[in-house]
């Protein structure tokens, strides 16, 4: 009985193993034309969904108070969208001396460039009981400032001669994360009563949307023929991306909860997920619109194909720790007040 429970709790950990099992079974249902149409139903239907559901399940009032901690939110977006790309780019300047393949390298790069995402920092939040209207905030802001600051940066540190579609990038986020999170909201105002009656598994439901991203973007990884790696630096590139990632985490929650910070325990939660995750949903589109004709496009999109499940399997992994943290911290508060 105690293994069950085990299971029940930790089934979202086990749906991520058994989708990047599937996909390496059969990569050909969830590739874009594929079956699952993914270009439909992953890019427009499961992110609205995720974003629909993240409306309705949220307080009004909760969202309109994220909206004004301008602190939380400039460091998020200045984090992610300044700091980041930097850190790596003096990161790459060391590894080019290495034998590492140069166009994974080019990769990284582009992953620091990348906004924050639009579904897993706000499900990894909820899951924590983390501050999940300020993790919504900046993932839909992030994603429009994204729209001119990623091309900008991409171009800074790589260059591509591509012009970007700005209207028609902004017009699909504007239909796949504003208007379904507006529609959640108003639904929210007539249902009210009866979803804090019955109490839907808001929670569980966005986790399953996110296997089925997920699932999507390992079929593109192991049914694409034209990337062909060094295994050694693909273990090197997989070991600096895990090493990033934790680095960073652990940066962004030294600096949250410092003497002084103004941040709470839910503040830390969305600033670590949000400030660290990378959007392979808007990363990919912008990826192939901005290196059009790349030869090596494949390979430069291996990195952020790696970072996007990386990042969900390391917060997966640690949102029982953090939670615990959070609780503790939040008791604390409470006896000293």
């Amino acid at each position: 009985m105690g293994l069950l429970t085990r299971l029940r709790k930790e089934w979202f950990i086990i749906g991520i193993v058994l989708v990047i099992l599937s996909a390496k079974l059969l990569p050909g249902v969830g590739v874009k034309g594929g079956p699952l149409r993914p270009e439909v139903t992953i890019a427009y239907i499961a992110v609205s969904l995720i974003f629909f559901n993240s409306g309705l399940s949220l307080k009004t009032e909760e969202l309109r108070n994220a909206l004004f901690h301008v602190r939380l939110h400039f460091f998020v977006q200045s984090f992610t969208l300044v700091f980041f790309p930097l850190v790596v780019w003096l990161l790459l300047q060391v590894l080019a001396l290495t034998s590492i393949d140069q166009w994974l390298l080019k990769g990284l790069q582009t992953v620091s460039c990348m906004p924050p995402p639009v579904s897993s920092a706000v499900i990894l939040t909820k899951a924590v009981g983390g501050n999940e209207a300020a993790a919504i905030f900046n993932s839909a802001f992030g994603s429009f400032l994204g729209i001119v600051v990623t091309p900008l940066l991409l171009l800074l540190f790589l260059g591509s001669s591509s012009s970007v579609p700005f209207t028609s990038i902004f017009s699909q986020l504007f239909m796949t994360v504003v208007v379904p999170l507006i529609l959640g909201q108003v639904c929210r105002g007539f249902l009210r009563e009866c979803l804090e009656r019955r109490k839907p598994p808001f929670g569980a439901i966005s986790s399953a949307v996110l296997l089925m991203i997920i699932y999507t973007t390992f079929c593109d990884t192991f049914s694409n023929p034209n990337i062909e790696l060094d295994p050694t630096s693909l273990l090197l590139v997989v070991i600096i991306i895990f090493s990033i990632q934790v680095s960073f985490m652990l940066l962004t929650f030294a600096f949250s909860t410092r003497s002084g910070s103004g941040f709470s325990p839910a503040d830390t939660v969305a600033i670590m997920f949000c400030s660290t995750h990378k959007s392979l949903t808007l990363g990919i589109p912008m990826l192939k619109i901005v290196f059009e004709g790349y030869q090596h496009l494949s390979l430069i999109s291996v990195p952020l194909l790696i970072y996007h499940p990386t990042q969900i399997l390391l917060g997966s992994v640690l949102v029982p720790t953090i939670r615990s943290w959070m609780t503790s911290r939040q008791k604390t508060s409470l006896l000293l007040r």
